[in-house]
């Protein structure tokens, strides 16, 4: 299954794709990591990685349909067979959407449908909520609305800060996204009865 991963921060849960594939644990190809913007860790980490990256820089279109156009072309040029959001920080239009339908898989640090938006895990503590968790689900037209394909939770602990909940949140995302993409590969080689 080749994959193309989107990064906007350090690729955390990148590396940890980068390191399951090394191991042998995960049966992907790697075929490219872009960016939205240059200078991100996650691209940096690729290339030390020997991985193609590529930046289609948010700041260099001034009209976002045609950042939207150039984004999907160029993810297009390396025939995906699916695409992962690991911490893709921009909402991408209905093209690229269509483009990679059911191909497209986005990672969430909340138990959806609860707490949708950047600010999941904030949202979470705000609420009150005793467990949280993170999602790995298809992406839609919508924030945070496609379809799940699979959740972990997480205990919200009494002194636990944003950050901290977060940071564990972040560790069982990195296994649950490595989970997903096995579960997917090995689904795609399964034979048809």
């Amino acid at each position: 299954m080749r994959i193309v991963v989107l990064v906007s921060g350090t690729g955390s849960n990148l590396q940890a794709i980068i390191d399951a594939v090394a191991a042998g644990e995960l049966d992907v190809q790697i075929a490219a990591v872009g960016a939205d913007r240059k200078g991100t860790y996650g691209v940096e980490r690729s290339a030390a990685a020997g991985l193609e990256t590529f930046v289609v820089d948010f700041k260099d279109y001034t009209v976002r349909s045609e950042w939207n156009a150039a984004l999907t072309a160029k993810v297009l040029s390396y025939a995906p067979d699916l695409v992962v959001s690991s911490g893709f920080m921009r909402i991408v239009d209905e093209h690229f959407i269509a483009t990679f339908e059911n191909r497209y898989i986005n990672t969430h640090p909340a138990l959806l449908p609860a707490f949708p938006g950047a600010h999941g895990v904030r949202d979470a503590l705000a609420y009150g909520v005793k467990v949280t968790g993170c999602t790995v689900h298809y992406a839609d037209t919508g924030v945070d609305t496609g379809p799940i394909i699979a959740q972990e939770a997480v205990t919200v602990e009494p002194d636990d800060t944003e950050e901290a909940l977060h940071e564990r949140i972040k560790v069982v995302e990195r296994r649950l996204l490595v989970q997903t993409l096995k579960d997917l590969a090995a689904a795609r080689k399964a034979p048809v009865a």
